[in-house]
């Protein structure tokens, strides 16, 4: 599934955590083939790991799938199999053997996005198998814990994995090029930016959400500039959820 990447000006967007997947993808996809060709991408929700694997998959031509919390093993097999092209019919044994196949002769590697719920559903294996039989270059998106939990689970996966890498809360740099993107016109003064960042915890979704309060509240006042003695008390959004009203 190719996406659209985050582009400025023409040019990605040099997230942390963009540079970070990059990186990953090309040093699992780059492995001697003796060595195991499978490793995560982990870290709270709303720090870009999806932007870092929109870029990775677009800069690689990888194949990407993102997990449902629903699916079963035959409707992954049957969503991995349409991105690789191939007949989505007959069984479950049927369908692996045909993703091995077409990846067995398919340099690009495998990005699967949201692969906690591939756990959780319980069928990790047969990504295992997948890796093993195919020797595919594979990429898992995940939670901050999925590590621990697929230690847990099952230690001949944990065995197959050829690196963690975690995913870095955003810091000042992402913050400037995230307004850079959203607020193409608007310049966001870097003490507003510095209280962007600390009420979203430093997590890219939340940052955007504010970014967009401040572009509205900009265009709504008729500014090219603002900065924390502009915005003043004006609410940021921190993702807690609000407190019950009096009645």
């Amino acid at each position: 599934m190719t996406r659209k990447p985050m582009e400025t000006n023409g040019t990605i967007a040099p997230l942390t955590n963009v540079a970070l997947f990059a990186e990953l993808i090309e040093r699992v996809a780059n492995a001697p083939r003796h060595l195991p060709r499978m490793a995560s991408f982990t870290g709270f929700s709303g720090y870009g790991k999806t932007v870092a694997a929109t870029y990775g998959a677009n800069k690689t031509r990888a194949r990407y799938v993102e997990v449902g919390e629903s699916w079963t093993k035959a409707k992954f097999c049957r969503a991995l199999l349409t991105e690789l092209g191939g007949d989505t019919r007959g069984t479950v044994a049927d369908m692996v053997d045909r993703i091995i196949e077409t990846l067995i002769t398919s340099t690009a590697p495998l990005i699967i996005d949201e692969f906690d719920h591939v756990v959780r559903r319980g069928y990790m294996e047969t990504v295992r198998e997948i890796h093993d039989k195919s020797n595919a270059p594979i990429i898992l998106i995940g939670e901050e814990l999925l590590p621990l939990t697929i230690a847990g689970k099952s230690e001949r996966f944990h065995n197959r994995m050829l690196d963690w890498v975690a995913a870095e809360p955003a810091d000042a740099h992402d913050a400037r090029v995230l307004a850079g993107f959203y607020c193409p016109d608007l310049t966001v003064e870097d003490d507003l930016l510095d209280l962007i960042l600390k009420t979203s915890e430093r997590r890219v979704r939340r940052i955007c959400v504010n970014l967009e309060r401040v572009r509205e509240f900009a265009r709504t006042e008729g500014l090219k500039k603002v900065g924390r003695e502009t915005w003043g008390d004006r609410a940021l959004f921190s993702g807690l959820a609000p407190k019950a009203r009096a009645v």
